[in-house]
């Protein structure tokens, strides 16, 4: 259930440290009082390792609970940051401000106050590390998600607050991507239109078609027009007008732009503003876990959006169709960032063994020339004749040969591939598959990307560094002969997963769970403390 925000939240704490403050240990105290004191902060700091290695070097020194201007100030840094922390979708009863208070306010000896310092410094770090790299752990949530987070060494964000402003050290921990901006901006439209009652009702409907009419189309113009698809209109058909925004609805959540509201139109048209708010939080999750230099010019495949697109300084340069791994357990395309160093043109299909075993095997037990496309190869490298093979001599496990398809048109990778060598074995290439790429979801592949436009994507990264990519292509092309292009700069790629994204210009995007992985995140978040939130703006 949503939640009304509580407006000024942060003020408040900010301005009940005053009252806290006088509980404070007075600058003058006694040597005995900062014995105490330190060793209280050396108890305290013990049980972790990273912030009592801050206090051995700080010489267990405070830096929150003295009565100097610099403690004031980052005491009111934190609680602030604390009261932030839901603009972030982050879970604010993690950092436990109101215990936290108390825990100051109850410090009257220098001994509790010890322990108030490394409670506060405790709570600093979860925040800090939050704020910039994610308040999950993303391989605990899915093992597709190979993700590498660029996490900090924890004692650095308290090496480095001491020295910084405390309000500017917490402003520049968030992504500063434009992506994450437009998020947020996204997250409070909808928490907005949470707490004015949403879309309205459901359209109760499973399909409508240009030219009906009666409630439920009613229904369909009312929240088309709720979610700012179309201008207000009291026609009671399905008119050009509706259909021109059913329509538009569809380019905004990946569907096909034919203008009926079918099943998956439908579902889409009556998905909740609350799925929505869920669906943007994840995405900042996401991006928090991306919080690092993704390269002046990267690759960007999302695999909701069966998409792979070229940027270059933060504006899409490149954009083609592209279908993912298919939606069962070995066949999911995984997330992970790695490095395009170069591509094969009239490259080899080098079979990955599970599909040897899995699928070729079985058919040339049943077939000695099955796949007769494909030729095997021994361990010194040989090609070896079907017909010396007893296939049902071997099983998964003791099936010795390499099976490989030549370059050719009808070569599974099509006429190009695109490598970042990595341990998952997934990379970017053509295919003879072409139809598939006319169908709106398009998980079908082992893992790996398959491209809709992969010469296009080829002249794009060769433009670097070749006065005519085209031409230079296609004169590899034509030999037949398989071919390495080493990319004179290497191209970061991303491969993301967000059902929520934005665009530079225009309507934010939503998309599938076609893996459901969104959903795990955002049981997860909501378990760590995340909530929904209505907002009265």
């Amino acid at each position: 259930m949503a939640q009304v925000a509580v407006t000024g939240l942060g003020r408040w704490l900010v301005l009940a440290l005053a009252v806290m403050i006088g509980s404070m240990i007075t600058p003058r105290a006694g040597t005995a009082q900062v014995t105490a004191f330190k060793q209280a902060v050396a108890e305290a700091a013990a049980k972790d390792r990273d912030i009592a290695a801050f206090y051995k070097a700080n010489n267990y020194e405070g830096i929150w609970t003295g009565n100097i201007g610099k403690d004031r100030r980052r005491r009111a840094a934190l609680f602030d940051a604390i009261a932030s922390a839901d603009d972030h979708g982050l879970p604010t009863r993690r950092y436990d401000p109101e215990g936290l208070m108390a825990k100051l306010k109850s410090a009257r000896t220098p001994r509790e106050r010890g322990f108030a310092e490394v409670e506060m410094s405790r709570t600093f770090l979860q925040l800090a590390r939050d704020m910039q790299t994610g308040a999950l752990i993303p391989s605990r949530i899915d093992s597709g998600i190979k993700r590498q987070v660029p996490y900090r060494e924890r004692v650095s964000y308290l090496t480095n607050f001491v020295k910084s402003n405390p309000r500017g050290f917490f402003r520049v921990l968030p992504p500063k991507t434009n992506e994450y901006a437009r998020l947020m901006k996204e997250k409070i439209r909808l928490e907005r239109l949470l707490a004015s009652g949403g879309w309205g009702p459901k359209v109760p409907a499973k399909t409508l078609k240009p030219g009906q009419s009666g409630n439920a189309v009613v229904a369909l113009r009312n929240r088309l027009m709720a979610m700012d698809f179309m201008r207000r209109s009291a026609s009671q058909s399905y008119d050009q007008s509706l259909q021109a925004a059913v329509q538009q609805f569809q380019l905004a959540h990946g569907l096909a732009t034919d203008g009926v509201a079918g099943p998956a139109t439908m579902t889409a048209i009556n998905t909740s503003v609350q799925a929505r708010l869920q669906s943007v939080l994840v995405a900042m999750e996401r991006e928090r876990w991306l919080n690092s230099n993704r390269g002046k010019r990267h690759v960007l495949v999302n695999l909701t959006d069966f998409s792979a697109r070229i940027v270059d300084n933060d504006r899409v340069s490149f954009t083609t169709r592209a279908v993912v791994g298919k939606n069962q357990n070995d066949r999911r395309s995984p997330e992970f960032s790695d490095v395009m160093e170069f591509m094969v043109i009239n490259p080899t299909w080098h079979v990955p063994r599970s599909i040897a075993v899995k699928e070729y095997l079985p058919m040339m037990k049943r077939n000695r020339n099955a796949a007769g496309h494909l030729r095997l190869y021994n361990s010194r490298g040989q090609q070896v004749s079907r017909s010396s093979i007893n296939f049902n001599a071997y099983n998964a496990s003791n099936f010795p040969y390499a099976i490989k398809q030549p370059p050719s048109r009808r070569n599974a990778l099509g006429l190009v591939k695109f490598m970042f060598p990595n341990k998952y074995n997934i990379y970017l290439h053509d295919t003879p598959a072409k139809s598939l790429f006319e169908r709106a979801k398009r998980d079908y592949s082992h893992g790996c990307i398959r491209l809709h436009k992969p010469f296009e994507f080829a002249y794009e990264l060769l433009s670097k560094q070749e006065s005519d990519p085209k031409a230079f292509f296609h004169a590899k092309l034509s030999t037949g002969r398989e071919t390495v292009v080493q990319l004179e700069k290497e191209v970061p790629v991303h491969i993301i997963y967000r059902t929520a994204f934005t665009q530079a210009k225009g309507r934010t995007q939503y998309r599938d769970d076609v893996y459901g992985r969104d959903a795990r995140i955002w049981n997860a978040l909501s378990k760590a403390g995340v909530s929904l939130r209505a907002v009265r703006g």
